[in-house]
């Protein structure tokens, strides 16, 4: 029973989708460092398997695809001299695509920037979109063989941009200079006008803006890889679902007509609950539940094999959880002994 409640859990995916570590996650709310990564990989499972279904037969239009660097334990010329590096230790890159039109991110992938990652990412981007559809990326070469290879009716084109030093920068911390960028069609017909990458390059930055793992010159890296797939499934399901988009004035979501409501985090504590008590099935799970009709409140107690036992005549949500905490065992032991 001492599982975080409902509120608690809110308030702490809240702090790391406003881009907070974890540790301080655990000094505003006086929670352990294990209980925040736990609930940020559990929190994380979720959301991939919510969004993995409820992502589908999109009515996407023009989709934007572009790739954002990070790195989990030690950036990849440092691994070799790290002390006990895991084997997915060194650079890594979230491969993203995002409707221009809504603004959802349509699909992600974390792995490396190669040509087996590109065709996975493109495979999972075309099994989300119902028709005909438009395609930009950067000049990564990889991603012109992956849509020769999946797509059969699209129009695909590259925005290639030229790049040169930059005299007056800084060498270690500015990057280069872009100069300008070229258009090349490359199948199909595509729309000269929406041959773009701006609206997922802006959807990096807002991942750089509010996963602290991947800001960079700091030390609040990922330490481990499922901690860094985690945040980024959970961020995905909060800017899709749960935050507002300030042109669009609704969320990503909602726009692209996958929910007809506005989310709150308490939604997602809710789909993370319904998740959890669907794979992990424990042997019983209480819920606090209130009357319908007048007032009070009822515990009930769901068995692994789909039982139901609900004890009524709780005054308020105190007074069951109270129950739960002080009497719960005693009840269980009683019904174990009359199963018997």
């Amino acid at each position: 029973m001492n599982k975080l409640d409902r509120k608690a859990r809110s308030q702490i995916l809240h702090l790391l989708c406003e881009g907070q570590s974890i540790r301080a996650v655990t000094r505003l709310t006086g929670c352990s460092k294990n209980t925040v990564a736990k609930l940020l990989v559990d929190a994380g499972h979720a959301c991939a398997a919510y969004q993995d279904k409820a992502l589908r037969n999109l009515p996407c239009k023009r989709v934007q695809m572009d790739e954002i660097w990070s790195f989990v334990y030690a950036k990849a010329a440092n691994v070799e001299k790290a002390k006990a590096a895991p084997e997915a230790a060194g650079d890594v890159w979230t491969w993203t695509a995002i409707d221009a039109d809504t603004k959802l991110i349509v699909s992600w992938l974390l792995g490396a920037r190669d040509l087996d990652a590109a065709l996975s990412f493109v495979s999972d981007l075309r099994s989300r979109i119902a028709g005909h559809v438009q395609l930009t990326s950067d000049g990564h070469r990889p991603y012109l063989t992956a849509v020769d290879a999946i797509f059969v009716d699209v129009d695909y084109a590259m925005l290639v941009k030229i790049y040169g030093s930059d005299p007056q920068a800084e060498v270690r911390y500015s990057p280069a200079k872009c100069l300008g960028a070229q258009k090349q069609p490359k199948i199909g017909d595509p729309d000269p006008k929406h041959i773009s990458t701006s609206y997922v390059e802006r959807s990096n930055l807002t991942m750089r803006m509010h996963m602290r793992r991947f800001t960079r010159l700091t030390n609040a890296f990922s330490k481990k890889v499922e901690n860094h797939a985690a945040a980024i499934a959970l961020h995905t399901m909060y800017y899709n679902f749960v935050r507002i988009h300030q042109t669009l004035k609704v969320t990503p979501a909602m726009a692209a007509g996958v929910t007809d409501k506005l989310w709150e985090m308490q939604d997602l504590v809710v789909m993370l609950e319904q998740w959890e008590l669907a794979n992990f099935k424990p042997e019983y799970q209480f819920v606090v539940r209130q009357y319908a009709i007048g007032k009070g409140h009822s515990v009930s107690v769901l068995w692994r094999g789909g039982e139901v036992d609900s004890i009524f005549g709780f005054a308020s949500e105190h007074e069951a959880l109270e129950w739960i905490r002080e009497k719960s065992q005693a009840w269980l032991k009683d019904q174990r002994k009359r199963g018997e």
